[in-house]
């Protein structure tokens, strides 16, 4: 008989999937005050944001395919355990270089609340609810790259920079507590003979997983992108405290909100393909606007931060309807192999945000048009290969 498998609750899975995130916008307020702290270029703070996408990338790899020998419940516990010690090693930093072992180190843990979670999820919960239960999460995360500003803005701004990772040291100790406590073991069977080989090849040869890994890959690259550069541009161009600028994030977070509704909403007349087409349209259309006004020139006044925002609302919000969606079509063939598929799949798409993100810290040079140019041309080629996906549906 086959045994029945344990559902997390909802909260469990919003906070295992959620700490990540916080974690990797926390201290973004704090980027022009560690650059300055460490006498580092704020191209090379940057990167502290891009190698935690990398460490982030190995991590999903070594704890999907562990989470499928040794359980889903201990490689948590154990990726939480990574997370608190490269926690310490941030607060101890007292150099750029040794900040940016640090984060891989709290990457490479952190990425087992992602990639070991949404195994559960999918393992757990079947068809149309797991899409709606995806939009149900992405609607409650697009909250922590807001909270996290806010949260970091605040302590920055109060305390320092060093008190932000102190905040992260402390939360993962209380993550790991509830987890101790909260989470069942999903695993139905021990799955160490798996073939990780053969199962790169069935991803490899699957033209949907590239589409999908590559749209995954984009927006995430595109969502945080944004939060290296808007630092820059919100507290040193238009002179916002560090607090203000993290208060000033909720708003922009709205969008990512408003647009995991709607996908939700919409999922009761369209297909997940389209929605995530209508997505991808809609950020390109705020990448146009959001470019237009950046060569039309902005200066540090109410009127041209209003229409910013404005436009990085539309663009984040055609993020919020591509990502559950895609996250819930890109392995639904891959049950009998889910925490390997998982972890190989989670690698590739975790490498194309730190390329993403790379770029951006390279292209860095404190002018107003990269950013919207850059995502503008990422935003073009989510729409094509969206449509790619759609045309593959109705074949």
């Amino acid at each position: 008989m086959k045994r029945k498998i344990s559902t997390p609750s909802l909260l469990l899975f919003i906070i295992l999937v959620g700490f990540p995130q916080i974690s990797e916008t926390i201290y973004t307020p704090s980027l022009p005050d560690i650059a300055n702290s460490l006498q580092a270029s704020s191209n090379a703070i940057q990167l502290t944001l891009s190698i935690y996408f990398l460490g982030f990338a190995l991590g999903v790899f070594c704890w999907g395919r562990l989470s499928d020998s040794i359980g889903r419940r201990p490689a948590l516990l154990w990726g939480i355990f990574v997370y608190g010690a490269g926690s310490i090693g941030c607060f101890l930093s007292d150099s750029a270089e040794w900040l940016l072992v640090c984060r891989f180190i709290q990457a490479f843990g952190a990425s087992a609340g992602s990639v070991v979670t949404q195994t559960i999820l999918r393992e757990s919960i079947d068809g149309a609810k797991r899409h709606a239960v995806f939009a149900q999460i992405s609607a409650a995360l697009a909250f922590t790259p807001a909270v996290g500003p806010l949260l970091g803005g605040w302590i920055d701004q109060t305390l320092g920079f060093r008190a932000v990772f102190l905040t992260l040291v402390v939360m993962s100790v209380a993550i790991f507590m509830y987890t101790f406590v909260s989470l069942p073991e999903t695993r139905v069977r021990k799955t160490s003979n798996i073939n990780t080989l053969a199962v790169a090849k069935r991803l490899i040869s699957d033209r949907r997983v590239w589409a999908f890994g590559f749209l995954i890959g984009t927006t995430n690259g595109i969502l945080f992108s944004y939060y290296g550069e808007a630092p820059f541009i919100f507290i040193e161009f238009f002179q916002m405290r560090p607090g203000m600028y993290g208060f000033f994030g909720i708003f922009v977070a709205l969008s990512s909100i408003l647009g995991a509704m709607l996908s939700k909403k919409l999922l009761t007349r369209f297909s997940a393909e389209k929605i995530i087409l209508f997505g991808s349209m809609v950020t390109t259309v705020g990448a146009i606007c959001l470019t237009g006004l950046a060569l039309y020139g902005m200066s540090p006044s109410t009127p041209f931060l209003a229409l910013l925002v404005a436009c990085i609302f539309l663009l984040l919000l055609g993020i919020g309807m591509a990502i559950p969606n895609c996250l819930s079509l890109a392995l639904v063939h891959y049950g009998d192999v889910l925490g390997t598929a998982g972890a190989i799949f989670g690698l590739g798409y975790y490498i194309v945000v730190s390329l993403i993100t790379s770029g951006m810290s390279y292209l860095h040079n404190d002018s107003l048009v990269t950013m919207p140019m850059y995502f503008l041309v990422l935003a073009v080629l989510m729409t094509l290969v969206s449509q790619m996906i759609v045309r593959h549906e109705t074949r």
